[in-house]
């Protein structure tokens, strides 16, 4: 699969796998559907084991597990984590994409930014 962590962001998905609680085996579930201002809505969780369906990706060493059709929509993707006074999230980079739309986002086309506060921990207890 071609897709690209930045190393803030694999950075971030080492933290919330250490701290998530699902155990040294766990893995960053990434879930990514169209929708949302730039073309796509997500969800992400720290998981103990894959769910039906999912592809568990390895990139340098990370469990990515990933529904069907978030591979489709993530091929090519590069996920970033950017930490700014304003906002913290992960933000997607699809060159893919040609445009935000008409929502009024401040985020360049192609780009999509996901607030901590989306990113749900389960501890599979």
């Amino acid at each position: 699969m071609d897709l690209t962590l930045t190393p803030s962001a694999e950075k971030f998905i080492r933290r919330m796998l250490r701290f998530g609680g699902a155990g040294a085996d766990a893995g960053f579930r990434l879930s990514v559907s169209p929708g949302g201002c730039s073309g796509l809505a997500s969800e992400f969780s720290v998981e103990a084991e894959p769910k039906p369906g999912d592809a568990v990706v390895v990139h340098n060493g990370l469990k990515l597990f990933l529904p069907a059709e978030s591979r489709l929509l993530l091929q090519g993707v590069t996920i970033d984590f950017a930490d700014t006074p304003m906002s913290s999230g992960f933000v997607f980079h699809d060159p893919k994409a040609t445009s935000c739309g008409t929502c009024g986002s401040s985020a360049p086309a192609g780009q999509a930014t996901v607030a901590l506060s989306d990113i749900q921990v389960k501890s599979g207890r």
